[in-house]
Formats: structure tokens, C-alpha cells, sequence
């Protein structure tokens, strides 16, 4: 039988699937949306972007009502936002209908990339904090496997096989707002807001009894702690390591290639029926290489997997780079480099960003802290999400450009993790506090 904390993380972590789903799901639907609607390239852009711009203004906005309302009554609103999007997309006729549905969806996935790892390190041990978390994860690249499947199964219905597609998500949404109901609050926000009793009922059943006196002694709580700012200059250390580790991980182009596969594919010279396929590879090996990283992640540590990743993403996007360029016919190697560097971006950025950035904040800013770091990460997801098909089809070395980028980024990863980013590992949240001196 599944422990206390191991339980209402997997029920807090179904947020990580409809945030994969809906970040992977348009990529078997943009191609048909653009002709429906008969979008130019910058428009097209937009069209895709807008989830991304909604996940900008979900995640800015999520802090507030998860250090005001708690955490759990947050997730709830979460599921809701999920749930209108899902039936939104299905029936909309308008296209700017449908970027609302689209822009709300974003807003969801957003709030969730916040609350969701922010609410399971709170609920966890911390020998156990970089699984548990890492469920989170683990629930994004499994939404994403299943948007790229279920693209693959349903490309063939027709003209409305788009609407499927999207509509699909209901379900998931759904179970999410019913299960949420069976989680307790987060002990460490109780403690925040003076709950103490209730925080240690919760706590007992985790196993970690004396964790209210812990917090209280490490921390000297007031009761106007939780009006504390991360902006505080005592802040800027997890401040720098979240911003910098958010912005890194979308300039991998992680979100390019996800929203875009079948397109990218098909400039590699692949039929539609192949450039559909190909991405339900890439799902599989972020699905199998994320597990992989969640059995080591609390035994090598968190600095580790990202040394790995970082290598290895240079190599496979700087191999992508080179077969895009100048290409006139089908190169067969890019679904293995892209697999290659979905499996090492996966084991690393992938598992990591949403334990470090939950983790690495002092309990009376987390909320705010987990925001900003999201935030970071998502209009950075905009950004590159909106630019990637005008860089493609600017010209025909479009491709080679985007992925000499998205390579040097990488390296530029790895000089920031080997000589500035902390480990965290086998420490509890309070004692990454003490760790990193912030009184």
C-alpha cells in the first residue's frame, strides 16, 4: 500500500499531466488550425503562444492566492480553469474563441507549474522530496506522451480530428477536481498562518513529528512572517538560481520541439502520417528517461543530473543543427538526435527545475519564490514558441539556426551549474535556508 505522502503527491501531480497534455497536445492540431483559419506565420505563432501567454499570467498571479488561500483551495481553482478550457477548445467556430480557451488553458498550467511542486515539497520528507516532487514531473512528460499518442490515433478522423484532440483532456480534468478533494493543506502553510495543531496532525502522518518545532526555532515564524518579500536583498541567492535555471531550461527549445514536432519533421523531410509518429517516439524516451532520473535523483543529487544533461544536450542539439543545415532531402538521424536530446533533457533540466525551484525558497516566501521562477520560465516558453516558426520559415537554414542556439545555450547551462548552483540534496527545506545563510 502507497504511504500518506506518497498518496497525496500522486493526487497533487495529476496537475503535471494536464499541464503536459496541454503544453504537447497543439502540436497535432497547429498545422490544421493554421489553415482553418488561414494564419500567417507570426499569427500562427500567437495562435500556439497563447497558452504560453496565459501560463506567464497564471504563473505571476498563482503566489498570491497560494499564501493567501492555501494550497490545496488554489489546486481546486486550478482544476476548474483546466476543465473550462478543455470544453472551450472542443466548441469554439472563432478563432479568437478558441485563443481564449486556449489563453485560459495556459493560465491553468501556469498556476499549476507554481502550487503543484510548491505543495508536494511542502508534504514531503526530505529523503524523499526529490521523488515525490519529481512526480510532478513525471506527470508532465507522461501528458505529453499521451497528447503525442493520442495526436498520432486521432489524426485520422477528419477534418474535426483537431477538436479530439484538444477534448480529449476532459477526462483527466475532471478526476483531477474530484480527487483534490481528499488531500489535506499544506502543513507548512498552516504553520504560516498560525495552525500549528492542525499542521502537526498532518505532519505526524508524513513522519515528521517535531516539524513545527523545527520550523518555528529555525525560522522564529511571527505572525507577519508570511507577509515577507522575496525581493528582500536576503533573497537573492534563491532568486538568481531560480530565474537563471528557468530561463535555461526553455532555452534548450524544449517547447519548440514539443509544440512543433510534426512540423519538424516534416522539415526533415518525413510524410504527415511519419511527422506524426515520430513525436510519439520522443514521448516515449521523455517518459522513460524522466523515471530514470527520478530513481537517482535523490542518490546522486540534483547538480549532478544537470552536469550530465548539459553535456549531453549540447551534443544532440549541435548534431540537430548540423543536419538541418542546408538540407534538401530527408535526413532519417534527426529522430534520433531529438531523441537523444529529449532523453538528456529529460534526466536532467526535466526532473529537476520544478523539486530545485520548490525547494530552494525559505517557507514565508515559497509561494512568492516558486512564482517568479515559474514566471521566468514560461514568458521565456513564449517567447521561444512564438519565434520558432518565423526563424523556420525565414528561410531554409531556419532550422540550423534555431538549434546552434538552442546548443550554445546549453553550454552556457553548464558553466552556470559547475560553477554556481548549489546542491540541495538530502536537506530539509530548513536546512537549505541555513545552508545558504539566509537569516
Amino acid at each position: 500500500m502507497l504511504s500518506f505522502p506518497t498518496r497525496i503527491a500522486l493526487i497533487a501531480a495529476l496537475g503535471g499531466f494536464l499541464f503536459g497534455f496541454e503544453t504537447a497536445v497543439i502540436s497535432g492540431a497547429e498545422k490544421t488550425i493554421q489553415h482553418l483559419w488561414q494564419l500567417n506565420s507570426f499569427w500562427q505563432g500567437f495562435t500556439v503562444s497563447a497558452s504560453l501567454i496565459g501560463t506567464v499570467c497564471g504563473s505571476i498571479v498563482a503566489g498570491l492566492p497560494a499564501q493567501k488561500f492555501g494550497r490545496r483551495t488554489t489546486l481546486h481553482f486550478i482544476a476548474v480553469l483546466y476543465l473550462i478550457s478543455a470544453i472551450g477548445c472542443v466548441v469554439s467556430s472563432i478563432w479568437i474563441l478558441f485563443v481564449t480557451f486556449r489563453f485560459i488553458g495556459g493560465i491553468a498550467v501556469g498556476a499549476s507549474s507554481v502550487v503543484g511542486p510548491m505543495y508536494i515539497s511542502e508534504i514531503s520528507p526530505k529523503k524523499r522530496r526529490g521523488r515525490l516532487a519529481g512526480f510532478f514531473q513525471l506527470n508532465i512528460v507522461s501528458g505529453v506522451f499521451i497528447a503525442m499518442l493520442s495526436n498520432f490515433l486521432l489524426n485520422g478522423l477528419g477534418e474535426n480530428a483537431w477538436r479530439w484532440m484538444l477534448g480529449i483532456m476532459l477526462l483527466p480534468s475532471l478526476l483531477f477536481w474530484i480527487l483534490l478533494r481528499f488531500i489535506p493543506e499544506s502543513p507548512r502553510w498552516l504553520v504560516l498562518n498560525n495552525r500549528d495543531q492542525e499542521a502537526e496532525s498532518i505532519f505526524a502522518r508524513i513522519g515528521e513529528r517535531d516539524a513545527v518545532k523545527l520550523i518555528r526555532e529555525e525560522h522564529q515564524l511571527s505572525k507577519n512572517s508570511a507577509k515577507d518579500n522575496v525581493f528582500n536583498r536576503k533573497y537573492n541567492k534563491p532568486v538568481f538560481f531560480a530565474i537563471l535555471l528557468a530561463m535555461f531550461n526553455q532555452l534548450s527549445g524544449i517547447n519548440a520541439i514539443l509544440y512543433y514536432a510534426p512540423r519538424i519533421f516534416q522539415m526533415a523531410g518525413f510524410d504527415k502520417m511519419h511527422s506524426y509518429l515520430q513525436p510519439v517516439y520522443i514521448g516515449a524516451a521523455n517518459l522513460l528517461f524522466t523515471l530514470l532520473a527520478l530513481l537517482f535523483i535523490d542518490n546522486f543529487g540534483r547538480k549532478t543530473l544537470l552536469i550530465i544533461g548539459s553535456i549531453g544536450m549540447i551534443i544532440f542539439l549541435g548534431l540537430a543543427a548540423y543536419a538541418f543545415e542546408g538540407a534538401q532531402v530527408a535526413n532519417n538521424f534527426v529522430v534520433i538526435y531529438l531523441i537523444g536530446f529529449i532523453a538528456f533533457f529529460s534526466f536532467s533540466q526535466g526532473a529537476v527545475i520544478w523539486v530545485f525551484i520548490s525547494e530552494i525558497f525559505p517557507n514565508a516566501v515559497r509561494s512568492q519564490g516558486a512564482s517568479l521562477g515559474s514566471f521566468t520560465h514560461w514568458v521565456m516558453a513564449a517567447i521561444i514558441s512564438w519565434t520558432f516558426p518565423i526563424i523556420v520559415e525565414g528561410g531554409s537554414n531556419g532550422g540550423f539556426y534555431s538549434f546552434t542556439f538552442y546548443s550554445f545555450m546549453m553550454l552556457l547551462q553548464l558553466i552556470f551549474v559547475l560553477k554556481f548552483l548549489p546542491e540541495t540534496n538530502g536537506k530539509s527545506l530548513e536546512e537549505i535556508q541555513k545552508f545558504l545563510r539566509i537569516e
